[in-house]
């Protein structure tokens, strides 16, 4: 199955491979995208992936998470972008954005104080935090949408609102950054209304039509955290929200990453995410997209042959091997990343590359 056909909302897909949207450390200091970005595109695209999501982007000059991050705050950005897509297209490539705010995690060197639903205390916290005040909170919606409006003036065949990973929107479902007692916080419902309200608008903005996708974090994975429990119950309210397709992932800021973990080196290493995946699939008819150390094509083929997931997706072993579905279809067994986690760069201009030994 992972070389046939599906449709995620109106956008036909060659296969069930899906590159997880990673930070490609390839923009200038206003956020415009550096040439470099186009070649490592295309890459992808000629290596066969069935859809590529591009590395976050900021929504707004507050949610900047680190030096040559992507913005797609400015319609001044639009032009660059598309001039990225287009390449994409022409290698007959599918591309969707991923619109981000920060939050928390944003970066101290572009953002003085970091915004936060609430002005929690945690010894992890790496900058000072400043609750967000309810007008602020529309604003970041509306950044959102309009962001959302310029991946589709862009040419991006969809777009991907990043719900993990302790980013502003997975800091409105966490209980443990989120304790604010207005229409903003509470239950788990009352926690899911910022979520709600950026689907919505983020819909008005691209029409019935448009792709829209989400990658959410099921769990925070610390004491007083966001739970899988809770999760599901957004995770069964997607398809209402109008959202296409969800990608499950988990870990929250802090050293609580969940999401690249190290030394997968044998099949039962691998869709570390799969337990979570089996109930989320019992929660929604949305296609499912598993990401997750997934490595070998048995793994992949076997998680697709049970309907645990609809398509798979893939972060490091796409830096490693751009043209990986290929290989895979060429009865390559298994992607050659050994997870070492040395993808970033040690320098400005440089963007991800692997950076491990593999013999």
């Amino acid at each position: 199955m992972l070389f046939n056909p599906t449709q995620i909302g109106t956008l036909a897909l060659p296969n069930r491979l899906v590159r997880s949207a990673t930070a490609e450390r390839l923009a200038d200091e206003k956020g415009r995208p550096r040439p470099q970005l186009k070649p490592l595109w295309q890459a992808l695209a000629r290596g066969g992936v069935g859809l590529i999501i591009s590395g976050h982007m900021y929504v707004h000059p507050s949610g900047k998470c680190h030096p040559e991050m992507i913005g797609i705050y400015s319609d001044e950005l639009i032009e660059p972008l598309s001039e990225m897509v287009e390449a994409v297209h022409q290698e007959g490539g599918r591309i969707a954005a991923q619109v981000n705010h920060g939050g928390m995690q944003s970066g101290g060197e572009h953002v003085e104080t970091a915004l936060i639903p609430s002005a929690v205390q945690a010894d992890w916290l790496r900058r000072p935090v400043r609750e967000i005040r309810p007008g602020e909170i529309e604003e970041t919606i509306q950044a959102y949408a309009q962001a959302a409006r310029r991946t589709k003036l862009a040419g991006f065949d969809a777009v991907q609102i990043h719900g993990a990973h302790g980013y502003l929107i997975s800091q409105f479902l966490s209980p443990f950054t989120n304790r604010r007692k207005d229409k903003w916080g509470g239950d788990i419902q009352g926690r899911t209304h910022f979520l709600r309200a950026v689907c919505a608008a983020v819909r008005q903005e691209v029409g019935p039509d448009y792709p829209l996708l989400i990658k959410l974090g099921l769990m925070d994975g610390m004491e007083g955290g966001l739970t899988v429990a809770e999760s599901l119950q957004v995770a069964a309210a997607l398809e209402g929200m109008g959202l296409n397709a969800v990608e499950i992932s988990g870990g929250i800021a802090g050293g609580r990453n969940l999401n690249t973990r190290p030394k997968i080196r044998r099949p039962e290493d691998e869709a570390y995410f799969r337990p979570q995946a089996r109930l989320v699939r019992a929660a929604t008819n949305l296609p499912l997209i598993l990401v997750g150390g997934l490595r070998s094509r048995q793994v992949m083929e076997d998680i697709l042959d049970s309907g645990d997931a609809d398509l798979i997706s893939l972060c490091r072993p796409l830096i490693c091997e751009p043209d990986l579905p290929k290989r895979l279809q060429a009865d390559q067994k298994r992607a050659a990343c050994i997870s070492g986690n040395r993808c970033w760069p040690d320098g400005p201009d440089e963007g991800i590359a692997c950076k491990c030994r593999l013999d």
